[in-house]
């Protein structure tokens, strides 16, 4: 549709803001046992895990180091579904790893894009913060 073209730039920032807003909420789960979750403080793979989606998704969601923060997420991602859905079947929808393969790309798909109109790093730069 032509007309979304007029907002494909604040499209994009709402995207990266959900995606790291839901990141950040599976970290919190591994970190702090909330939303559901079990803590996974004793697993030093999960203990990563944990600090990389929490911190990670709480950088993308603010625009603030999103490059370098989404790149390492996205790999995350890929060693997750590797480690823990490749094993179990050759398809994710099979292995239950939709999310970590969709994680994956989302965020190096944000990696190649960086901030965004909408992100703290931007609003830094232009003086109003």
């Amino acid at each position: 549709m032509p007309f979304l073209n007029l907002f494909s730039d604040l499209l994009y920032s709402l995207m990266r803001l959900i995606a790291g807003f839901l990141f950040a909420c599976h970290g919190a789960q591994k970190l702090f046992g909330v939303l559901g979750g079990p803590q996974m403080l004793h697993n030093p793979m999960m203990l990563a895990a944990g600090i990389i989606e929490f911190v990670g998704g709480v950088l993308i969601a603010l625009g603030v180091f999103t490059t370098f923060a989404a790149f390492i997420a996205s790999g995350e991602m890929a060693f997750a579904y590797f480690m823990g859905h490749a094993p179990h079947g050759f398809w994710p929808i099979v292995n239950h790893g939709e999310l970590a393969v969709l994680y994956c790309f989302a965020f190096l798909y944000i990696a190649s894009r960086g901030d965004g109109v909408w992100s703290l790093r931007r609003l830094a730069k232009s003086g109003h913060a």
